[in-house]
């Protein structure tokens, strides 16, 4: 029996910022930021122009700037985002037999056994061919024997690009990066590492596995294997996401119910929306607020399966009441709505008249077709250019 894997990952390039290019051309060959306000926002995403000057993901828009003054900044819109990520993933669905989403913007895909049939290289290179045609976005691959090392080669074949790393060739491709190239090696052990001369993949193949294990215990043994190319790690069924949730953090510390109002009034708004575009009701709701002196405080309850904001916002103003006085002064808050239930039950869940129901979907379809909250309540408009992203913890 042939026991060689073939295990692809996928990344799809800069993606929050590839999507805003297919809606804006003009940002196309710029320095882009996708993320926050200057003064306490930080980057989600940027183009390869921007890291030129040192920019990365995570780090605040406020030094990113200093960086590069001319970059542009665009607030994130997590409608685009989401409709292109499940695009993508519908595609892939359709194509191979066992795929992983690992988050909104890459996949793992086991070919394994494919290649009494098929040559797994060129599945996957047909498949990036297929997304890069019906979605328009750049993608990039690495194929490889383990999860690690596909991950590596796909980072080593962007922008845009495949690399196909052979099975018994893991050790060599691997050695000349830093340690830090490593998945999921953090920053304080590739530290303490450093402070032993080790600095390389190969260094830390020549090391002596005890040695490893005497500087992180049980993980010393792994942190060896994954530098040699061995990771038996499995590529999980892709499973629905269980919640969906987003937060924003204030300019300026507010204790004004207004604005509170209008921020939940649009979170609320934009994640409803964002059940009914993918067919889910959710029947557990939970606000989470962070206080100046960074106290966190998150309240939730159960509530019947709904994807109605009518029936949300009552919910979400009661756990508001109930984990704030009126006085102290909020540096976040966000909205987060779980225990996802798939499903098409909304005119029985909804409870409500036919009219109501065909209110919202007319609602859904001028939003899916000019942008989400194009058309929303009166008391969300203060924060309607806000365009929401789950996916950005500011």
């Amino acid at each position: 029996m042939n026991s060689k894997r073939y295990i692809v990952h996928i990344d799809l390039d800069s993606f929050f910022v590839s999507v805003e290019r297919k809606y804006n051309p003009a940002l196309i060959g710029k320095p882009v930021i996708i993320g926050g306000s200057a003064d306490r926002g930080v980057v989600a995403s940027c183009s390869y122009e921007a890291r030129q000057f040192g920019i990365h993901s995570a780090m605040p828009t406020r030094q990113a700037l200093q960086l590069c003054p001319h970059a542009i900044v665009v607030k994130g819109t997590h409608g685009r985002y989401s409709e292109a990520s499940a695009q993508v993933t519908k595609i892939i669905e359709a194509t191979v037999p066992l795929y992983q989403k690992s988050s909104v913007d890459e996949f793992y895909i086991d070919l394994t056994g494919t290649d009494r049939f098929y040559n797994p290289y060129q599945m996957a290179t047909d498949l990036r061919q297929t997304i890069i045609r019906e979605t328009g976005l750049p993608i990039s691959f690495g194929m490889a024997s383990c999860k690690t090392v596909a991950k590596m080669a796909t980072n080593a074949a962007k922008p845009n690009g495949q690399l196909y790393i052979p099975h018994g060739h893991e050790k060599a491709f691997m050695a000349p990066f830093s340690i830090s190239k490593i998945p999921m090696l953090g920053e304080r052990a590739c530290e303490k590492l450093h402070t032993y001369g080790i600095d390389t993949i190969r260094d830390l193949q020549r090391a002596d596995v005890r040695f490893l294990q005497a500087l992180f215990g049980k993980n010393g043994q792994i942190i060896w294997q994954r530098a040699n190319g061995i990771d038996d790690a499995e590529v999980l069924p892709y499973n629905d996401r269980k919640s969906i949730s987003t937060e924003h953090t204030f300019d300026h510390n507010v204790t004004n119910m207004k604005t509170l109002d209008s921020i939940l009034i649009s979170m609320t708004e934009e994640l409803a929306f964002k059940l009914r575009a993918e067919d889910k009701l959710a029947s557990c709701l939970a606000i989470k607020i962070r206080f100046g002196n960074f106290e966190t405080h998150t309240v939730q309850q159960k509530i019947n399966y709904t994807a109605a904001e009518h029936v949300l916002l009552p919910g979400i103003k009661k756990l508001l009441d109930k984990a704030w006085n009126g006085k102290r002064p909020i540096r976040l808050i966000g909205v987060k709505l779980s225990q996802l239930y798939s499903g098409h039950h909304q005119i029985d869940i909804f409870d409500d008249s036919e009219q109501q129901l065909k209110l919202y979907q007319a609602m859904d379809t001028i939003n899916y077709k000019y942008g989400n909250k194009t058309v929303c309540r009166a008391a969300g408009m203060e924060v309607k250019q806000r365009n929401f992203n789950p996916f950005l913890k500011t």
